[in-house]
């Protein structure tokens, strides 16, 4: 294994004109945002053109032969957002919907009384529910799409743009759609070439009840509202044009004999993550606001938004690219519907349209969490006001699973929504559980009698409030994600601003461990800790004793705190006593009855065999207890290969995912693999699978499904996890590389545990060179096909390794 020194053009695309560009305009001072919908400066606009040359934007495009149906937006409209606000675009000539959420346009509240039986209410008036904040309708008559020819409708994942392009009479129409998260707006600019003009109404209208109103003299309409809960909400919407005339006509726009055409529109409310305001901010007023925003970004033209969008959207798109093999020119040829179609009929491997796949969960990472809340069961994406699970952040996986993308696929940054909100939450979340998880009617009080710290329920919301059961050990998962971040990023400040969060959920595992007696296979007993009654998520009693799930978790949860007071030479005390608690924590054994890594502390298989929750293995992934290597007793491997391969290999996208994650760990490629073609299936009917727009969608019962964001994330992670496992002080390259990619490809910007970043190439199954750049990091052993190296970095060094 030779190291040299070199430049990361070994491997990874060029992108010496645009990051040229960027550095000279400024225009990173885009990136970041208020975590609130707020007035702020005006972004630097880049000195030069930062649009892709079209057979270089080719490669991360897909593309449909027909507008989406306004009835079916869910599966057909096609996404854009700015991290606050997501919009669904239908792309009809005639009649152009857009679908407008904001992150932070939420009903209920604190929720903080709870039912007779210990748990808390979870409706969308107590507990509360994401709603959408407007439709907006461009009605143009003389479009009608069955006038239209060569209609063409494309998602460019690499720039945020959704195009549309359509001829008449000899005229070719586009319209290009994008959010803009330095202007904070989203924009349609419809333009033309030929003779052709445009002429039509925009319509701008709110989801509950609104009156919209409009100014002549500003050229705007807008509307404003609040709910019960006292959050204020509003929306507003302008255009301009040229060769024609624009005008307010009753509450809409109207635009006649326009050669081109600009439409800007904006919202938001007066959420703000601060528990002592109750999480709204009195001074801000959400209409005047908006329409503040959509009149200041029409002073610009549609080409300077439109390039400072794209500037801002690059710079996070290509911190990662990837190349899984070439696919045919048929498979080329097809439109993104037809080819996930004929992959799932044909069964041949289409490792482009894979790529893309996992483009597209990267794509919506970018565009959903950014400068406001995170992601939860549906990003900033929805149809109507009563989406399934109020679109909440569950924290049983769902939330966890969003977020294990962000730093394996380049996109750090784009993790700190979820960081942000669980320390907005954090003082909410300790006053509720330190008054009512000890309720005499809470099924999972303590036993001891004693609370301390925080946890939460396996819903949350925005006010710090809970729905639906307690779920003790999601404190523990949360900071999982949180103290993983650390570990990609290296970095102590931040460790040191999530630190009272982990530290929290310490105190609050102290207080509720219990002691009981095993007996080994010796027939010796010792005494160990382990958790009060609880429930594996969802499935089996609802009061077990030391469930695994809360074992490993907790395990995993005192591990990392004794590293983080290390890193930060704090509480060093403590810290020995959480060690003791560590070392007498039950771990699970394998049930000598089932052959399965035991999911209670039982040898009997007490809830579903092919259950969707992987609860019992989460020692394998997102843990790393579990490997399989000599660390990990090769019973503890078999009996956990069993109990994943009862699960089975098909099930709801979120769980193939984490299924694909699991078997990625344990090196199976060909499994990983299939789990990932699984979720590519086309849905049809409701069923599980991907929509045409490559949602996906989880079916609830016969005939209907739900878009459910988490597969859309955890799909993309399970691929690079394929390609590169890491844990601080290790990483592995290839470990789990199926048939289907193994003749070539190249991925570049994988973000690896212990602060570093890898960019590699493949041949026939083998590694032909790796460049590790750190991040932070300083010191790792690369391991790639039997051959070992450590490697020994400063900050922002890089090396290559050539001919492992």
């Amino acid at each position: 294994m030779d190291i040299r020194n070199t430049d990361s053009s070994d491997i990874r695309p060029s992108r010496r004109g645009f990051l040229a560009m960027a550095a000279a305009s400024g225009a990173a001072t885009a990136l970041g945002g208020l975590p609130a919908f707020s007035a702020s400066a005006a972004p630097r606009r880049p000195a030069e053109s930062p649009m892709l040359a079209a057979g270089d934007a080719a490669s991360n495009q897909l593309w449909w032969q027909a507008p989406g149906s306004a009835n079916s937006m869910i599966e057909q409209g096609l996404p854009v957002g700015n991290g606050r606000l997501g919009a669904l675009a239908s792309n009809d000539p005639a009649s152009e919907l857009l679908m407008i959420t904001d992150a932070t346009l939420w009903t209920g509240g604190l929720n903080d009384t709870l039912q007779s039986d210990g748990q808390f209410p979870y409706g969308r008036d107590d507990f509360g529910s994401l709603t959408l904040l407007a439709t907006l309708t461009v009605d143009i008559p003389d479009h009608d799409l069955g006038s239209v020819d060569n209609y063409r409708r494309t998602l460019d994942l690499a720039q945020g743009l959704v195009t549309t392009a359509y001829d008449i009479s000899g005229v070719t129409y586009q319209r290009q759609i994008f959010a803009s998260h330095p202007d904070d707006v989203i924009v349609a600019y419809f333009s033309q070439q030929g003779r052709g003009t445009y002429t039509g109404t925009i319509s701008l209208a709110g989801t509950h009840g609104e009156s919209t109103t409009a100014n002549s003299a500003g050229r705007y309409a807008s509307f404003g509202a609040s709910f019960v809960n006292g959050l204020r909400y509003g929306a507003a919407v302008t255009a301009y044009g040229s060769g024609g005339k624009v005008a307010v006509d009753g509450t809409s726009i109207t635009f006649t004999g326009c050669r081109d055409l600009t439409i800007v529109v904006s919202g938001g409310t007066n959420y703000t993550p601060d528990p002592a305001a109750r999480f709204l901010d009195p001074s801000v007023d959400p209409e005047r606001l908006a329409r503040t925003k959509v009149l200041t970004a029409a002073h610009e033209s549609a080409r300077d938004l439109l390039h400072t969008h794209v500037a801002d959207f690059r710079r996070a798109f290509e911190q990662l690219d990837i190349n899984l093999g070439t696919s045919s020119a048929a498979q080329r040829e097809l439109d993104t519907w037809e080819r996930l179609r004929a992959r799932h009929r044909d069964n041949v491997p289409d490792p482009e349209l894979e790529a893309a796949y996992l483009q597209f969960g990267r794509y919506l990472m970018i565009s959903g969490s950014r400068g406001s809340l995170p992601i939860g069961l549906q990003g900033p994406w929805l149809d109507g006001n009563d989406p399934d699970w109020m679109a909440d952040y569950h924290t049983d996986v769902n939330i966890q699973m969003n977020y294990w993308l962000a730093d394996r696929a380049g996109l750090t940054d784009h993790f700190d929504a979820f960081a942000d909100y669980c320390l907005a939450q954090l003082s909410s979340w300790t006053d509720v559980t330190q008054r009512l998880f000890n309720s005499p009617t809470n099924r999972y009080r303590n036993s001891s009698g004693r609370i301390a710290g925080w946890t939460v329920a396996i819903s949350t919301n925005p006010y710090g409030g809970g729905g639906w059961w307690w779920h003790p050990a999601g404190n523990a998962w949360l900071c999982q994600n949180l103290f993983e971040h650390y570990e990609y990023t290296q970095d102590r400040a931040y460790l040191g601003k999530v630190y009272p969060v982990i530290k929290g959920a310490v105190e609050f595992w102290e207080s509720r461990l219990i002691s009981t007696t095993v007996t080994d296979a010796s027939g010796a007993s010792r005494e160990v800790l382990i958790a009060d009654r609880d429930w594996s998520p969802e499935h089996g009693p609802l009061d077990a004793l030391g469930i695994t799930y809360a074992q490993e978790l907790v395990w995993n949860l005192f591990g990392n705190y004794r590293t983080a007071t290390e890193v930060l030479g704090r509480d060093s005390g403590y810290a020995e006593t959480v060690d003791d608690l560590r070392e007498r924590l039950y771990l699970p054994r394998v049930s000598p009855s089932t052959g399965w890594l035991e999911e209670w502390m039982s040898p009997d298989n007490l809830g579903e065999t092919t259950h969707r929750h992987l609860s019992p293995l989460i020692g394998l992934f997102p843990g790393d207890r579990i490997r399989p290597d000599d660390s990990t007793p090769q019973e503890i491997i078999a009996g956990t290969k069993a109990l994943l391969s009862a699960r089975g290999m098909n099930s709801f996208g979120w769980a193939n995912a984490w299924r694909s994650l699991c078997w990625a760990r344990l090196k199976d490629g060909e499994k990983a693999y299939q789990l990932v073609v699984n979720n590519l299936r086309p849905s049809t009917g409701g069923g599980n699978g991907s929509a045409m727009n490559l949602f996906d969608i989880y079916e609830t019962g016969p005939g209907r499904g739900i878009f459910q964001i988490d597969a859309n994330l955890g799909t993309p992670a399970a691929i690079i996890e394929m390609l590169v496992y890491s844990r601080p002080g290790q990483v592995e390259l290839l470990p789990a590389l199926p048939a289907a990619w193994a003749a070539s490809g190249s991925v570049s910007g994988v973000g690896v545990r212990g602060g570093f970043v890898v960019d590699l190439g493949w041949k026939n199954g083998k590694v032909t060179q790796a460049r590790l750049t750190s991040v932070g990091g300083r010191s790792t052993t690369v391991v790639a096909g039997g051959t070992t190296r450590t490697v020994t970095l400063k900050p922002g060094e890089s090396v290559t390794l050539r001919s492992l």
